[in-house]
């Protein structure tokens, strides 16, 4: 193999496989990252896998003579990434010698790096999709998704179904819901824009929080309108976007129905400035105690909300804004940090709150905008 390619090409891509790459792989290979240069296309590609997620990216390059290699992905990382800009060739004679590993030679403007890889057939194969009818997603309403939901899946392992982000759609209509059994987020989206030919039809299934994350950064500085391919199986979800793609294993296990939690009547409604309210929580969060409790105190005959902290051992702390309110004055307690997380979600300057009994369900949306529920368990107050 004889490559000779752009060091920012090569670490911009090497970046992002190397994110799946496990710092403890239960087999030295999955510590590599496949690297494959084509000499009919002249292109590289690059392949990071822990056999459950993988990313794999293709760049131009000039190939002179084709291969492929495996090495340490975050030695390969650490040498380009300090590397100056510029040409970087990669010589191997792709052959291992009395069982020992292949040695790759890294030459660029300023020096010389030997690296030993290993053999490209020890690695395994980034799961294929055998179906090839695909699911056309606006990259747009995609990244608004995955916004407005991923932050309230749960970091629980043992709950391993509500470690994802629930994708349903339809020719129309996708919905991306998270829950953490504290919480819920629900975004619907519309697919007015996308031609009809570029739909699909139904589907539903249930994608790690781990993959969307990765995929989120993948989708920074693509144009809105473009489209991006989902492919899934029985096991697997696949998304192609360009020239990278991402595979990552399906949760298995039923969804719980969270529709049947969010409210359709309430007693009390206030809207108010979603950037005054985040600003107020995080002055009165400072005195906040172990428990996070911030305490609403909605009074409609003044039109303000009042929010409220008292900890034993540092103080106390209150802060007002005006509200619109409409219904029954009503006290509720939040856990500070499951509600700001909510209020840095919703992307409306004015936001409405909706609410029953202060132990039911409290409901967030905003006012304009992405369609966005984001529902709140409250915390029991003790007077």
């Amino acid at each position: 193999m004889e490559i000779v390619c752009s060091q920012s090409e090569l670490k911009n891509n090497l970046s992002q496989v190397s994110r799946v790459v496990p710092s403890r792989p239960t087999h030295p290979i999955l510590g590599n990252v496949l690297l494959v240069a084509n000499q009919e296309t002249q292109r590289i590609s690059l392949t990071g896998f822990d056999l459950s997620l993988g990313i794999r990216t293709s760049f131009n390059a000039e190939v002179n003579l084709g291969g492929s290699i495996t090495l340490p992905a975050k030695l390969l990382n650490d040498i380009v990434s300090r590397l100056p800009e510029g040409e970087i060739s990669l010589i191997c004679d792709g052959e291992e010698i009395d069982g020992e590993e292949t040695t790759v030679s890294l030459t660029s403007a300023s020096g010389k790096f030997q690296i030993r890889g290993m053999n490209a057939e020890e690695f395994p194969e980034l799961p294929v999709i055998e179906d090839e009818v695909a699911f056309m997603l606006p990259v747009e309403i995609l990244s608004e998704g995955i916004k407005g939901a991923l932050f309230a899946a749960s970091t629980d392992e043992t709950k391993q179904v509500l470690t994802g982000v629930r994708l349903t759609g339809d020719r129309d209509t996708i919905e991306f819901a998270a829950t953490d059994g504290h919480r819920l987020a629900v975004v619907q989206t519309q697919l007015e824009n996308s031609p009809e030919e570029d739909k699909g039809g139904e589907f539903s299934v249930t994608i790690p929080a781990k993959a969307l994350r990765e995929l989120e950064k993948m989708l920074t500085g693509e144009e809105a309108n473009g489209l991006i391919e989902l492919h899934f199986d029985d096991t697997q979800v696949v998304f192609e976007l360009s020239d990278r793609r991402l595979t990552t294993r399906k949760l298995e296990g039923i969804y719980p129905e969270y529709q049947k939690l969010i409210p359709t009547e309430f007693a009390t409604t206030a809207s108010v400035d979603r950037k005054r309210l985040l600003s107020g929580l995080e002055l009165v969060a400072v005195l906040a105690d172990e428990k996070n409790l911030v305490k609403f105190t909605i009074d409609g005959s003044q039109e303000q909300l009042f929010l409220s902290v008292k900890s034993q051992d540092i103080g106390s702390a209150k802060e007002s804004m005006p509200a619109q309110i409409t219904g029954e004055d009503i006290e509720v307690a939040f856990n500070v940090k499951y509600l700001m997380d909510g209020l840095k979600a919703l992307p409306t300057t004015d936001i409405q709150m909706q609410l029953n009994a202060r132990t039911q369900p409290v409901i967030f949306t905003p006012l304009g905008g992405v369609k966005m529920t984001y529902l709140v368990m409250p915390l029991q107050i003790r007077d």
